[in-house]
């Protein structure tokens, strides 16, 4: 029989062995979703797609991931992360290759709506990971390597995207992409076992029910959800229009926007990593309330204002610095954020961060859409990124009325909760 000690070491070789292979997901979930806003200049011109209906385009994946963001999420807890993560991996890196295969704007925005529809559960069920395998003291800093792993994939979808495309043409890039999905699954089924560990929460537990009447009446989850909806825009922007933007809007040519469009993300990474250890440190200092909302409202606050005067100059070195420091600045919320979920959640982390990831993709499909038809409307960005600032602001507001020390599920809702289920 194994010692205590001998328990530890094999707890902690095996998270070192599970780590890799999260950081690894989040980079190919990024590479995928963002290289459909790198490719996106050139799909437009090939296939004649106005900027409303492009804003269609990238919304169909937010609207698909927002919908089946709760259920994969509480699908993994039931079940478990091993086969969750494994069929929807397989899942969105088939409509991955498919993209490349779209003729028109309904094929295009059908395929993407599916793809969507198989990203929704990467992050709950990567918490879900997190929450079985992770000590409290370091989960902040976790989710902030997750989230930095997710700007890396940010930053290397142009620096890919755009010299392969020139080589072999979108719609090949396209297949190129969804087959690392399926190598990653190969090495996901040989480490990953979903035993919690003994000893890193001992609410944790596989097959448990879900109290939605008991969630659904905290108002913390509602603060929660609320927060994301609107931080979500500064996100989405990013993610869906900020290399049109370049392009369109400032006379960036394809080569610079491949070059520029990078930073951001690459400060992204930084303000994860920064923002994970900033929170846990601050939290073991000060309390969770104050490590988790200092750092969350902070940035968001500041990264509005970067925005908003963004749309001031038109500066090619001012856009790309400006641009950078907005995005990375509002990232030192991510991991406080996705912690906070876990504070509260514990056993329903999946369930707590599928919420708040819904929330961020309902805010990303009102943003993705609405902002192609306001360019339209006012003939030019400035406005339009006024009213993603402002979002972004009221996002930091928000963040301030959370508070991490609250449970939504007591011990006794919780246990109450497995009896009833069948």
């Amino acid at each position: 029989m194994a010692s205590k000690s001998e328990s530890v070491v094999t707890e902690l070789d095996h998270r070192r062995r599970i780590l890799p292979l999260l950081i690894a997901l989040a980079i190919i979930t990024f590479l995928d979703r963002i290289s459909i806003a790198v490719a996106g200049p050139r799909i437009q011109q090939e296939l004649h797609i106005a900027p409303e209906r492009w804003g269609w385009v990238i919304g169909a994946f937010v609207l698909a991931y927002g919908i089946f963001e709760i259920p994969t999420g509480a699908l993994g807890d039931r079940i478990g992360q091993r086969s969750v993560l494994t069929r929807i991996v397989l899942w969105w890196s088939a409509f991955t290759c498919l993209t490349g295969a779209a003729v028109g704007f309904p094929a295009l925005v059908v395929t993407r709506f599916l793809f969507g529809a198989g990203e929704a559960g990467a992050y709950p069920n990567i918490s879900g990971a997190i929450v079985r395998w992770f000590p409290v003291r370091e989960r902040a800093r976790t989710q902030g390597f997750i989230w930095a792993a997710s700007r890396l994939g940010g930053a290397l979808s142009p620096l890919i995207v755009v010299p392969m495309q020139a080589a072999v043409g979108w719609r090949l890039t396209f297949v190129a992409l969804g087959a690392s999905g399926i190598v990653w699954v190969v090495f996901w089924r040989a480490v990953y076992r979903d035993r919690p560990a003994p000893g890193v929460d001992e609410r944790v537990n596989l097959h448990s029910g879900v109290p939605w009447a008991d969630l659904l009446r905290q108002r913390q989850l509602w603060l929660i959800f609320a927060m994301y909806f609107f931080q979500a825009w500064g996100s989405w922007f990013y993610f869906g229009w900020f290399p049109t933007y370049l392009v369109r809007a400032e006379g960036f040519t394809e080569a610079e926007m491949g070059a520029y469009s990078a930073l951001p993300f690459l400060c992204g990474a930084l303000g994860n990593v920064a923002g994970g250890f900033l929170s846990d440190r601050l939290a073991a200092r000060f309390g969770l309330k104050i490590g988790r909302r200092l750092v969350g409202s902070a940035s968001l606050a500041m990264s509005a204002l970067l925005l908003g005067a963004m749309t001031m100059t038109h500066d090619k070195t001012a856009i790309v610095v400006l641009s950078s420091l907005g995005f990375g600045v509002a990232d030192l919320m991510l991991p406080a954020a996705w912690a906070v979920c876990l504070d509260v959640g514990h056993e329903y982390a999946g369930v707590v961060t599928g919420t708040m990831n819904t929330a961020g993709q309902l805010g990303g499909f009102v943003c993705s859409v609405l902002f192609g038809y306001l360019v339209s409307a006012w003939g030019g960005y400035r406005e339009p990124l006024w009213l993603v600032a402002a979002s972004v602001l009221l996002g930091a507001f928000l963040f301030t009325c959370i508070d991490p020390t609250r449970q939504l599920v007591s011990a006794e809702a919780a246990v109450a909760a497995k009896k009833a289920r069948p």
